[in-house]
């Protein structure tokens, strides 16, 4: 295991930790190739901190990847409805485009 995955078990261990701990946990299974644990990760997340924008792209890309289209569109979905909350229009064109790619 590396050091960096280690040490981000380690930040959300407790089950708490905060949104940028647990989306970096993600971040790292997804660059091992380890797509159901960064799933399941970016899962956890999004019940603690639904808000939190960047793992819906990341998400739905890394689902996309492994084949799993509709749960990918939910993902990018679920993610233009957060941001047009936040009045992320930056964040809303990404998801747009990422969404039309999955055709």
């Amino acid at each position: 295991m590396s050091k960096r995955l280690d040490f981000l078990l380690a930040l959300t261990s407790s089950g708490k930790g905060d949104a940028f701990a647990w989306y970096g946990l993600a971040m790292e299974y997804r660059s091992l190739s380890r797509f159901d644990e960064a799933v399941a990760t970016f899962e956890k997340l999004r019940a603690r901190h639904p808000d939190y924008l960047p793992m819906y792209l990341m998400c739905g890309q890394s689902l996309a990847g492994i084949g799993r289209i509709d749960e990918a569109r939910e993902w990018l979905s679920a993610g233009i409805d957060v941001a047009r909350t936040a009045s992320s229009d930056h964040s809303r064109s990404e998801l747009e485009a990422a969404l039309q790619a999955l055709g």
